[in-house]
């Protein structure tokens, strides 16, 4: 139990961490991991689903096997346990980091300078700005804040609570190679079916509580969970889908449509229909929400790894005695 309780206090640290000090601009471990990444990739690349299977096992179990081995180095020792799941959280997660970025395009939009928020919305996502006015910018930055709560929070916390230290980085890991070769290109199609496959079995668990959290801290509790119900197939990503529906449900606005990523022009189904179209200050309610959803993702987690490490020492404790 005293694991557990190392666990909890660990990931509080990081999540404490990671409103206080988000990302760096450099060194931060994500980035070198995907530096590796992408050093493994220009070795490897062939337009072949057998290499890109290859790619994603060398770095993502690579690299969860060596913070297995790390966390195994310092399982009898408390403090330096508690210090490094501190440390992890605050790597993986991305929260703060989102907040600022999607800030910075509602600046500029608020400020009508198109220009700046052209520049600074590849931070967030990969669509072609060039193309995009301001409310359409302003839904792409509402639906990356959505998806990227996910992605970037709860995704990790999930997994955290799940595996430790390895899960933590395992899950970072994992949605790093699919943000880098994950997508539907020329280049990618078959190179990164592995990264992008791995990654929906990993999101999974995350998205849909992400989606739950999400009605729980809605200002419209009834609209989220309505838009989840209804459209939260609709999205060709079967985690992107839940997630934006409940916070085009939340902030009662209508997301999806017309997109473009990478010179391809994308239809997807339109999200919570009813809605309105996404303002600018609809980027600062969907920042609010995410950070509401994160809290409540941390509690829920680590309530989760205590009380499984409770029923776990009960049910000890009772064959002990038998």
């Amino acid at each position: 139990m005293r694991e557990h309780a190392g666990y909890a206090c660990g990931a509080a640290l990081g999540f404490l961490g990671d409103l206080i000090a988000a990302d760096p601009r450099r060194g931060h471990p994500v980035a070198a991991f995907g530096r590796a990444a992408a050093a493994v990739e220009r070795r490897l690349w062939r337009d072949h689903r057998g290499y890109g299977t290859a790619h994603t096992l060398l770095c993502a179990g690579g690299t969860a096997a060596g913070a297995a081995l790390l966390a195994r180095a310092v399982r009898n020792a408390p403090a330096a346990r508690t210090a490094l799941t501190a440390a992890t959280v605050w790597a993986v997660l991305g929260g703060t980091s989102l907040g600022r970025e999607a800030r910075a395009v509602g600046g500029a939009l608020a400020a009508g300078d198109l220009d700046v928020a052209r520049e600074r919305l590849p931070h967030l996502c990969g669509r072609d700005p060039q193309a995009l006015d301001g409310p359409q910018m302003a839904r792409a930055v509402v639906e990356s804040v959505a998806e990227n709560t996910s992605d970037a929070v709860v995704g990790a916390l999930v997994w955290g609570a799940a595996g430790g230290v390895p899960g933590l980085v395992a899950f970072r890991a994992v949605n790093t190679l699919d943000a880098m070769v994950g997508h539907k290109s020329a280049r990618y199609r078959r190179f990164g079916w592995a990264a992008a496959r791995l990654d929906d079995l990993a999101g999974w668990p995350g998205s849909r509580l992400t989606a739950a959290l999400t009605v729980l801290a809605s200002p419209d509790r009834r609209g989220a969970l309505r838009a989840w119900r209804a459209d939260g197939r609709a999205h060709p990503s079967p985690n992107a889908g839940p997630v934006e529906a409940s916070f085009a449900g939340a902030l009662g606005v209508r997301l999806g449509g017309t997109l473009a990523y990478g010179g391809r022009v994308e239809h997807r189904p339109v999200l919570n229909g009813g809605g309105r179209q996404p303002a600018v200050a609809d980027i600062e309610r969907a920042v609010r929400l995410s950070r509401r959803v994160g809290v409540l993702a941390l509690a829920t987690t680590v309530a989760g790894r205590l009380a499984a490490g409770a029923l776990r020492q009960r049910n000890g404790n009772g064959r002990k005695r038998r």
